[in-house]
């Protein structure tokens, strides 16, 4: 059993960075996709700003909880969740926002750059150590590459040495093909 486990690995070498160079990218193209709609809704916010009240209707509390903040804007009645709140503020405290004047959702805290300033905060971060993380995953796979050349090599000289003392050729786990003398019905 432990060889079969040994076999398995040297045939497959770093499926782990596989896994890790897929996750890191995909986290990284997650991030930078969230930070530039953060930036893209700020410079929509700072090129047409229009001004509003708004109350605070929920407080963060705990893990799962944000803050959200109810607004009307083009006579509608609008929410926006994850704002940047001060420290004391309260249930139905005013608040000054602004948003853009082409899109009532897009929407931050007067005198605030960002909407969400965590998410870009996030995204700063998270970015460069994903690529970092992708970089070093690709790095590692090059070099298991040329540790380990194409997986047929390695099982072919094993193939014709078995073949060559009268076994049956190993064919990758599927069953041989060679027919018996007489077919099937020999068998019986």
């Amino acid at each position: 059993m432990g060889t079969a486990t040994s076999d398995r690995l040297r045939t497959r070498p770093g499926r782990g960075w596989y896994v890790g160079a897929v996750l890191s990218a995909v986290v990284a193209v997650t991030m930078c996709l969230l930070g530039w709609r953060q930036a893209d809704q700020a410079d929509r916010i700072s090129a047409h700003p229009v001004r509003v009240e708004g109350s605070v209707t929920q407080l963060p509390g705990g893990s799962g909880t944000y803050s959200q903040v109810s607004y009307v804007a083009e006579g509608r009645r609008l929410t926006a969740a994850d704002l940047w709140l001060p420290a004391d503020a309260k249930l139905g405290d005013p608040i000054c926002l602004e948003h853009a004047a082409d899109d009532a959702g897009a929407v931050r805290v007067c005198g605030k750059r960002y909407p969400q300033p965590v998410g870009v905060g996030l995204a700063q971060t998270s970015v460069p150590l994903a690529a970092l993380l992708c970089l070093v995953c690709v790095y590692r796979i090059r070099r298991l590459k040329r540790a380990y050349p194409a997986d047929g090599q390695v099982g072919a000289g094993i193939t014709v040495a078995f073949a060559a003392e009268g076994m049956p050729a190993l064919t990758q786990g599927k069953r041989s093909r060679r027919r018996r003398k007489g077919g099937r019905r020999a068998l019986r």
